[in-house]
């Protein structure tokens, strides 16, 4: 909510409730796999007990930072865009990638291991270093 907060302090306008629906229930497809597809799995899970588009659009596009259409086939995902686009699709994306476990990471520490494992030129890194980059003028050194 850290995230949410600083937005509306800044004037972006945040729905914190979905927000905070969307963090939570973001890793839903966890309970049936561990894998990419966790989003979509996830999505299946959330629309099956009627959730709204706005928390289905959380869980699906809080993979990687975002994934373009071609990197989602290559990946064996439904072929579409998977980067998030709203301010609280974006704040749920950028939040998963500063915790690993029940810890917070540092982002340059996300950023390093992402680049030594896929490259600095990636996209991925490319992507996470932007969404990185429009949270942190509200945020500060996180």
């Amino acid at each position: 909510m850290e995230i949410a907060t600083a937005c509306q302090l800044k004037g972006i306008k945040v729905n914190r409730n979905l927000v905070e629906i969307g963090a939570i229930l973001h890793d839903i497809g966890r309970s049936k796999t561990h894998r990419i597809n966790h989003a979509v799995v996830g999505v299946d899970i959330a629309r099956a007990f009627g959730l709204s588009v706005s928390v289905l659009r959380i869980i699906e596009r809080h993979i990687g930072a975002g994934i373009t259409q071609s990197e989602a086939k290559a990946l064996g995902l439904p072929p579409k865009d998977y980067s998030p686009q709203t301010p609280e699709e974006k704040i749920v994306a950028y939040a998963d990638k500063l915790v690993e476990g029940n810890r917070r990471v540092h982002i340059a520490t996300v950023i390093y291991r992402l680049s030594k494992e896929l490259g600095s030129k990636h996209p991925a890194v490319r992507r996470l270093t932007k969404l990185h980059n429009e949270f942190a003028s509200l945020l500060g050194d996180i």
